[in-house]
């Protein structure tokens, strides 16, 4: 019966009845954001990504066939639209990678070249996660209190003396490894 009145909305909606899909977007959205939500453990993204396939699906609604439900067509769009974000993202990850590591030995040679002494531990830190490298750099650097770091990047300040904590401890790691 539900899949009877979808095919009614969606008739409507291909003949230009804005309404129809707008009964369709508020029937499904609810379980297409608790899907995204299971799917992507983010409510930011997960709102991104429902806004996408609900707009996919109105410039795409000629392309349902009614084979299946609504329901899975939609998710399958917001399937393939969560998988392009994932490789996107990988993307992003390996060019990023790939930028810190050029960077790194241009500034080591620039260093060399300019007779200036370069640390290890730089090239070690910028290993680091960058979520990690930040609080670090403002505690031990700057010289911000943890509370300070806590405000200026929006995060609880027992997070901050965490990544501080564990990110010396995987610098120091590193350097006991590379020490033997």
């Amino acid at each position: 019966m539900e899949h009877e009145e979808d095919v009614r909305l969606i008739e409507k909606a291909l003949a230009g009845d804005d309404d129809a899909f707008a009964h369709l977007f508020q029937r499904y959205y609810s379980f297409l954001f608790k899907y995204l939500l299971k799917l992507t453990l983010d409510e930011e993204v997960s709102r991104d990504l429902a806004q996408d396939t609900m707009m996919k699906c109105y410039t795409r609604l000629s392309s349902y066939k009614g084979e299946a439900k609504f329901s899975t067509w939609m998710i399958s769009i917001a399937s393939r639209l969560y998988i392009d974000l994932l490789r996107k993202q990988k993307r992003e990850r390996k060019w990023l990678d790939q930028m810190k590591q050029t960077l790194s030995r241009q500034l080591s040679w620039q260093a060399e070249t300019k007779g200036m002494e370069w640390s290890d531990v730089f090239v070690d830190f910028n290993q680091l996660d960058a979520d990690v490298r930040l609080p670090i750099l403002l505690h031990h650097y700057y010289g911000f209190t943890y509370g300070e770091i806590a405000k200026m990047i929006g995060i609880r300040e027992g997070t901050v003396k965490s990544r501080v904590h564990n990110g010396i401890k995987q610098l120091r790691k590193e350097w006991d490894y590379e020490a033997k």
